[in-house]
């Protein structure tokens, strides 16, 4: 985990003896319960003169509680009504809270992975891809055409569905977490809440498969949603 760090730090253009606040917080901001193993590290380097006195961050690793399903509902109004919000983050929050992607795989995904077939937009997480509901699917296909970092001399044939600002890269989950953050669109409580829901109108081992899951984790927060699905026989029950 250390030299993942000097790699994040190098990836800034920065060393170990140029980090600043801003490099520590969004470090732990792409995954608080991973990184809380470079602290020592950390203050090692600090009590060393290695690196300039940062404050490292402390919270609890609990998992946070999920929204409900009425914030959740709430949260995806603003994406649709808030024009003022960047495209850019609409899109993302809407790929967490509606299709149940970690940030580290919303930012893995290329302009390939949305389908524009037959009149529908799908979006390709798992398989089969899931389709994207109106009014979503209007705003995904707009996005397309205005991708921020595509119009550089050094990234003009970005296939990035979110380009970073450096050529050819992604833009990291370090750097897209705060964003959402700030403009209080949760993540890892959003995915729950999401993941719930669908999960009491659809087979966890469906889920899974569509949305990219693993089958195990799907299947324990269908069950804590009190969904009913593993409890029906198999069979035709059209009779």
């Amino acid at each position: 985990m250390n030299n993942q760090l000097l790699d994040y730090l190098a990836q800034r253009g920065r060393a170990l003896a140029d980090c600043t606040q801003a490099d520590a917080d969004t470090w732990y901001a792409g995954g608080y319960t991973a990184r809380r193993l470079t602290h020592s590290f950390l203050r090692w380097a600090m009590q060393s003169k290695h690196m300039p006195t940062v404050t490292i961050p402390h919270r609890s690793t609990a998992n946070p509680a999920p929204i409900t399903q009425h914030q959740r509902l709430s949260l995806l109004r603003q994406l649709v009504n808030h024009d003022d919000i960047p495209l850019q983050d609409r899109v993302a929050a809407l790929l967490v809270l509606l299709h149940v992607q970690p940030l580290t795989r919303i930012t893995r995904l290329s302009s390939d992975d949305v389908q524009h077939e037959g009149g529908k937009v799908l979006v390709r997480v798992g398989d089969p891809p899931s389709p994207v509901p109106a009014p979503f699917d209007g705003m995904l296909l707009d996005y397309l055409g205005q991708r921020p970092n595509t119009k550089t001399a050094t990234n003009p044939d970005a296939r990035w569905l979110f380009p970073g600002r450096r050529a050819g890269q992604p833009m990291t989950p370090e750097a897209m977490a705060p964003r959402l953050r700030r403009l209080g669109f949760p993540t890892r409580p959003g995915r729950t809440a999401a993941i719930r829901q669908l999960a009491l109108q659809a087979p966890a081992s469906v889920l899974a498969r569509t949305l990219g899951h693993n089958d195990d984790h799907t299947t324990r927060l269908a069950e804590e949603a009190g969904g009913t699905w593993k409890r029906y026989a198999p069979g035709d029950h059209a009779r």
